[in-house]
């Protein structure tokens, strides 16, 4: 999961009023706690995301029990935000506990529909916008924040039993998973990252005019997310 990502969330809040980053921060809380079950959850993780579910549905239908989805629930009525992406995020780290090597770039991409996308849904709702033109813009920023946060973690994600390089991509340049074991740094590898970054790097630029669409201080926000956190 994109940790580094909802910490790049909250590191330029600074920037930001003091009611907006109220609201981030009890956004903050549940990304960064489903995703804590999902990585770090003792015992049966796939029953705790179904109780955290569970309690979060509540946000909208009665009373959660978890004293930050209580903070939520407020965040949610004042910002009009839908379940949809706290919904996503939940699934990705149900997808985790079922799935450590993705075959495809669109199987990757897939994961970061509901990893890290709906964390820029969240972010624009507490800002007010709801449109689908940003949206869809931020959904480019997210998926590049995503992907370069698999690029720099390759080491930690494998030692977790993950491997987010996509299989035809490895095979493509000859870089094969006992290579990524033995911490292989050859030609192969080199050509490998490159063109994920380069791949990456696109994500992020089609995403930049998200930051001539946002006003006020979170413009300087966006651009920082743009920039690549």
């Amino acid at each position: 999961m994109a940790r580094s990502h909802y910490e790049n969330f909250t590191v330029a809040a600074r920037f930001l009023s003091q009611d907006v980053l109220l609201h981030l921060s009890a956004v903050y809380a549940y990304c960064r706690g489903v995703d804590d079950l999902g990585d770090e959850g003792e015992g049966d993780r796939l029953a705790l995301l179904e109780a955290w579910a569970a309690d979060f549905e509540l946000c909208y239908s009665g009373t959660p029990e978890m004293q930050h989805l209580k903070a939520l629930q407020h965040t949610i009525h004042i910002c009009n935000i839908p379940p949809e992406p706290f919904r996503k995020l939940t699934e990705a780290n149900r997808i985790d506990q079922r799935t450590r090597r993705y075959e495809t770039f669109e199987e990757l991409l897939n994961y970061c529909n509901h990893s890290a996308n709906p964390v820029g849904h969240l972010y624009l709702y507490v800002l007010g916008y709801r449109d689908e033109e940003r949206h869809h813009l931020s959904d480019f920023t997210c998926t590049g924040l995503q992907l370069a946060n698999f690029w720099q973690d390759i080491n930690r994600d494998f030692a977790m039993g993950r491997i987010y390089l996509p299989k035809e991509d490895m095979s493509r340049f000859g870089y094969t998973e006992e290579d990524l074991a033995s911490g292989v740094c050859n030609a192969a590898f080199q050509e490998l990252m490159a063109f994920q970054v380069e791949r990456t790097r696109q994500y992020f630029e089609r995403g930049s005019p998200l930051v001539g669409m946002v006003e006020g201080k979170a413009r300087l926000h966006i651009k920082l997310f743009s920039l690549g956190g």
